[in-house]
């Protein structure tokens, strides 16, 4: 590390420049090129991939449905001339659009069952292709509107896929600097761990979108990339810096501060990247096309952000000099005298009040931890659907009217798909779907096809597709009305599709859990050689993670406050939402346990003396650690208020955990259990300490600095001018 510090100072001109031909280049790329994201899932395994293979088709067709529908008042009747009129116009309108590739009314002989007269409504099935622009659409279907007939789009076809989230991270970063600034005192220094983040972060989604053209990646892939990438690369350029503030201080001069910074923070740097881009990597055993995707742009941002931290920040800090220290400590910098004490006041107090009353500490932080990841035992995943949708939106209007028109479950149709390869089959399968309307939950059941050896039936709920009812509808189809039938059928379709997702993801979660923590107590073993250490790394890891998860379930699916982040109400979680939550906190609790243990670790090898070296190691890194959670609070937080449900509650998930993680769990819970414990707390068996790789995270022998000599310097203060070299 000390040899890339040095060569960074010296050559800082060809990283800055480098980074800036690489941000150009790529922007270039995506200009001429654009982008090619898509939502399309894949579930190779599951029941209803088998009834779109026997179809003859897949989840990632190129062609999408949605619906136009419509309800007169005063009386008026939805078949009358006036409305179908109206309605004609509208259809014809809808058909010489663009991308529009088919439209069924419900005039027409094909379109006879879309029509409810009791209840005055109607609607059109619109066929769009998958990449088409829905807005002319929109406009066509806002244009139609008149006094006396109510009409809203909606459906698959007419849901906007979320994707960038907006103004949400500029809010986070304005919040993210004045933080910065308090914390620092210094606006060069304030300024760097944002440049930084961003760097890593723009080389990154831009990277991502050019790649979008060869490798499936969901539109969210940008969102979720700013997210992480943001929060982990404010976080780690902060560390840096504040190492390197640190060694000016202590007299250090500007190339040998920056070589000191990376040889120790850098370090730990590069081993917390390296944890989070492996929980985010392990997505894999989840086996979700879509998500694996996901997962290794986030890693991939994160990468891109370590090596950012650790080149760009250091030529950086080289142009800025002493200009990340404020005027006061520049000029206690130049008169060569240190601060009396290089501990926050409040720290050390923090840390004699935990370790007075350890007992207290660690059960009052148990008791919270506990009380927040309890809502995580009734997580439920799901897609939402436009019943949860915000109160006056127009997908809620859209749900409302099918829903008084054709039942709740309307857009929640199952596809039954079977195999009728001869006429006793035929009639078996034709004979079940007449008993369908029987079962429990079930609106109708119609037979749509049989040709070809395969027959075609759609089935339509009573309750709408995020319910458990409807959940427990396709379980109750697949394990008992279907076998007894005698017929080979698979139930397929969006909603089932949705469920075999969530139910595969629910599966594989706990093994992916294991694994994180499995990783993280090996990672802590290497970095500590320790075993208790590692165990309660890895403990906590999951505890902060189920505290996450427990708070997006208590919010997002109970409901409680969703409607004051305007995501509506309570819904099931979006599948993607615990997994990734899941991999970036594991990442981000290793960051602060690494860099609160290393502090710890190295006082204790000087010492020997377990209590003081947790209390001067707690004082020492708190401060930091707080700095570095209140500024991911404020860059999550900011995305918590996106109105995007996904994003929300990935934003808000996270903005919580990192808080708990960093007051409750690293601030109290850890220092409190490792007093109690003792010297235990670092004991290591000599037989596998023998065979245990050495990775050292702080380097206890001082840097050689860069051979580079000091300009002379000149500095006007309210005492003068003040000159000299440095």
């Amino acid at each position: 590390m000390v040899r890339l510090a040095n060569w960074c100072t010296r050559r800082w001109y060809l990283v800055i420049g480098g980074w800036l031909v690489a941000l150009i280049a790529l922007a270039g790329l995506v200009v001429a090129n654009g982008t090619a994201f898509t939502d399309a899932t894949e579930l190779p395994d599951s029941e209803s991939a088998t009834a779109y293979s026997l179809l003859g088709s897949s989840a990632s067709a190129d062609a999408e449905t949605g619906r136009i529908v419509w309800q007169t008042a005063d009386g008026t009747s939805v078949t009358g001339r006036a409305t179908r009129a109206e309605i004609t116009t509208l259809i014809d309108d809808l058909k010489n659009t663009e991308g529009v590739l088919q439209v069924v009314s419900p005039y027409t002989k094909a379109g006879a069952s879309q029509i409810n007269r009791e209840a005055n409504t109607a609607f059109a099935t619109v066929t769009v292709a998958a990449d088409a622009d829905i807005e002319p659409m929109v406009d066509v279907v806002d244009s139609a509107r008149s006094g006396g007939l109510a009409i809203e789009a909606g459906g698959q076809a007419f849901t906007e896929q979320p994707g960038a989230s907006g103004g949400t991270e500029a809010i986070g970063l304005i919040v993210a600097l004045v933080l910065l600034l308090l914390f620092f005192r210094s606006f060069a220094a304030a300024v760097l761990p944002i440049v930084t983040g961003v760097a890593g972060v723009g080389v990154c989604l831009l990277g991502v979108m050019a790649v979008s053209h060869v490798v499936d990646l969901s539109a969210n892939s940008l969102t979720m990339g700013a997210l992480i990438g943001l929060g982990v690369g404010i976080d780690y350029a902060l560390f840096i810096v504040n190492r390197h503030r640190k060694a000016l201080l202590a007299g250090t001069d500007v190339p040998g501060a920056i070589a000191q910074a990376l040889n120790t923070s850098g370090r730990a740097v590069v081993f917390a990247g390296l944890t989070v881009i492996a929980a985010l990597v392990g997505m894999y055993v989840i086996g979700v096309g879509i998500l694996t995707g996901m997962a290794f742009a986030a890693a991939f941002t994160v990468l891109a952000t370590v090596i950012a931290a650790n080149t760009l920040l250091p030529a950086l800090l080289r142009v800025l000099r002493l200009k990340v220290l404020s005027r006061r400590q520049r000029a206690e910098a130049r008169a060569d005298t240190r601060p009396p004490s290089d501990q926050p006041k409040l720290a050390a107090r923090w840390a004699d009040g935990v370790q007075r009353h350890p007992v207290l500490a660690a059960l009052a932080s148990l008791v919270v931890v506990a009380a927040l990841a309890v809502p995580a035992l009734s997580l439920r995943l799901g897609n939402a659907d436009a019943s949860s949708d915000p109160a006056g939106s127009a997908s809620r209007a859209y749900f409302e009217l099918m829903s008084e028109g054709f039942g709740e479950g309307a857009d929640a149709t199952l596809l039954l798909v079977g195999k009728t390869p001869d006429a006793s089959s035929v009639t078996a399968f034709a004979d079940m779907v007449e008993t369908l309307p029987t079962v429990p939950h079930v609106a109708s059941a119609v037979l749509t096809s049989q040709a070809g050896g395969v027959s075609v039936a759609a089935l339509t709920p009573t309750d709408s597709a995020q319910t458990q009812e409807t959940s427990d509808l396709v379980h109750t189809l697949r394990d008992s009305v279907i076998p007894d039938s005698g017929v080979s059928v698979y139930v397929g379709g969006t909603t089932a599709t949705n469920i075999d997702l969530s139910d595969a993801i629910m599966d594989k979660l706990p093994l992916y859990l294991v694994l994180v923590a499995l990783l993280g107590f090996l990672l802590l073993v290497l970095a500590f050689r320790s075993l208790l250490v590692p165990f309660l790394g890895a403990v906590t890891n999951l505890a902060t993670i189920c505290v996450g998860l427990g708070v997006i379930t208590a919010v997002f699916q109970f409901g409680w406050g969703s409607e004051l982040l305007g995501v509506g109400e309570g819904a099931p979680i979006l599948y993607l939402v615990p997994v990734l939550i899941a991999g970036v906190i594991f990442g981000l609790s290793m960051d602060y346990q690494v860099f609160l243990v290393s502090s710890m670790h190295e006082h204790f090898h000087r010492s020997g003396d377990n209590r003081s070296a947790v209390r001067e190691g707690l004082a020492e890194s708190a401060g930091v650690i707080v700095a570095a959670a209140t500024i991911m609070l404020a860059v999550f937080a900011s995305f918590a208020f996106s109105g995007q449900r996904i994003v929300s509650a990935i934003g808000l998930g996270m903005a919580i955990s990192v808080v708990v993680d960093a007051f409750v769990i690293r601030l109290t819970l850890m220092p409190a259990l490792m007093t109690l414990i003792g010297r235990a707390t670092w004991y290591y068996p000599k037989p596998l300490d023998a065979i245990t790789p050495r990775l050292a995270l702080e380097n206890a022998e001082p840097p050689a600095p860069a051979s580079e000599p000091e300009p002379v310097y000149s500095y006007s203060g309210n005492s003068g001018t003040t000159t000299g070299t440095r």
